[in-house]
């Protein structure tokens, strides 16, 4: 583990994404509720629960006192893309946070539409921005990263509704 007792405490936030691919009809069911529930919510209590584990999931991630976590989700086209960003006042970055809270999340989408489609998949897990620390901000390529890649919220379902 790597001795991060000489670094400055300062704000520290990271973004995350994971594109999970599914056919017309199992994105129905993501947005109209699946078998199991609702696979939005589902997945993002998931996300966060993760970000919240990934020192016990990650050997040598520090365990960090995470001030927030955010888990969101944007139906595009072939798919849901879902969005995580995690912050922290520390020593040390909250990259592996969010970048779990995604992948998590996602898996939980494949978990959670399994029944009505069998080939769901990530196609993507990745960091796409860090700010806070001796290294400050680093954004990925503006080319790589959809104009939309800050944190929208899926709409709510209406209560009742599956």
């Amino acid at each position: 583990m790597v001795d991060v007792s000489e670094k400055a405490t300062t704000a520290r936030e990271a973004l995350a994404e994971c594109v999970v691919r599914m056919s017309a009809a199992t994105l129905r069911a993501v947005r109209e509720g699946t078998a199991k529930g609702d696979a939005i919510q589902v997945a993002r209590v998931a996300g966060i629960m993760a970000a919240k584990r990934t020192s016990e999931l990650i050997p040598l991630c520090h365990p960090l006192p995470l001030t927030s976590v955010d888990v969101d989700f944007e139906f595009v086209r072939g798919g849901v893309r879902v969005l995580a960003k995690a912050r922290v006042t520390g020593q040390t970055g909250v990259e592996m946070e969010a970048l779990t809270a995604a992948a998590v999340a996602g898996l939980t989408l494949i978990d959670m539409t399994k029944g009505v489609e069998k080939g769901v998949y990530l196609e993507t897990v990745r960091l796409l921005e860090k700010s806070g620390g001796r290294s400050g901000t680093w954004k990925r390529d503006e080319d790589a990263v959809a104009p939309s890649a800050r944190l929208r919220r899926a709409p709510p379902r209406q209560a009742g509704r599956r």
